[in-house]
């Protein structure tokens, strides 16, 4: 039986709402500094259902904060090439401050070229080899906006983190293995003792009964049960995967790679799926543009 009486939820959505209103003060400043409002761009190769919502979204974003936005659309035919000289001439582009490439790209479109052919002074992603090393350095760069977000949402509710365990599942170059490194670091948030697991890891739910502090971004639909969480833990469930569900006039509900109903009981903290990572990690690229609008 848990002896935690009731979990306290880590809401992104009233988190970002928060960070957005003075992200839109500080582009109001940038703005009436150099006669234009901060410009993100989004590239989006195809029709992925899931890729064209997120993106979207982040256009909403740009204009709820005073940004200026693009939207690329390229069909799923275009080549690697032409993708290539297209992130070239945005390189070049002196009235675009930063500019995404939306993932997954099609199967004939190499992720890693594309990724390396983005300039790193506006690689607002931070998926740049380049940012990447700042990040590990510790020196001033775009952070990769899922991480970042996730530590933002820890500081938004004063989660104590340091001496703490913390466990991340998942090592992708996206969200795992740069989630480690932040929380590892000396910060606040931050000074955990961190272990990365994966699908590779032995006695998973031996490890993750340790965390204080749970991170998870495994990539499978309410993965983590209540007897793989330790009572009162910090649960952050980055997942989000549709699955069928008559009951809904959509024939479908959000969930995340927790099992949110089992696990909550047990938790002093956890984020719903959807409104927890999701609208940090949209905020986290927000801030990363901001930061590239005011470099000189």
């Amino acid at each position: 039986m848990s002896n935690v009486a009731t979990y306290q939820l880590l809401d992104g959505k009233q988190c970002s709402e928060a960070v957005r209103a003075d992200i839109a003060s500080q582009a109001a400043v940038v703005t009436a500094q150099r006669g234009r409002a901060p410009h993100l761009a989004a590239v989006l190769v195809g029709n992925d259902g899931a890729s064209r919502t997120y993106v979207e979204s982040k256009v909403r974003a740009c204009q709820s904060v005073g940004f200026r936005s693009s939207l690329i659309e390229l069909p799923t035919s275009t080549t690697e090439a032409e993708l290539l000289d297209l992130i070239s001439s945005l390189n070049r582009d002196p009235e675009l401050d930063g500019f995404i490439v939306q993932l997954p790209l099609p199967k004939h479109i190499s992720e890693e070229k594309v990724t390396l052919a983005i300039d790193p002074r506006k690689d607002v992603d931070g998926f740049h080899p380049e940012s990447l090393g700042r990040m590990v350095l510790g020196l001033p760069g775009f952070l990769p906006a899922t991480p970042a977000g996730i530590v933002e949402l820890l500081r938004h509710y004063g989660i104590s983190t340091a001496g703490k365990h913390c466990v991340v599942i998942g090592r992708s170059n996206i969200v795992g293995t740069p989630m480690s490194l932040l929380m590892s670091r000396n910060t606040e948030p931050g000074n955990c003792t961190v272990t990365l697991a994966h699908s590779r890891t032995k006695d998973l739910p031996a490890i993750t009964r340790q965390a204080d502090i749970l991170i998870v971004a495994i990539g499978k639909p309410e993965f983590v049960t209540a007897d793989m969480v330790k009572d009162g833990a910090v649960v952050v469930d980055v997942g989000i995967h549709r699955i069928t569900d008559t009951t809904k006039k959509s024939g479908f509900r959000l969930v995340g790679d927790v099992h949110f109903d089992d696990v909550a009981a047990k938790c002093s903290w956890i984020s719903p799926v959807p409104g927890g990572v999701g609208p940090m990690t949209i905020t986290s690229l927000l801030l990363n543009t901001l930061k590239a609008a005011e470099r000189p």
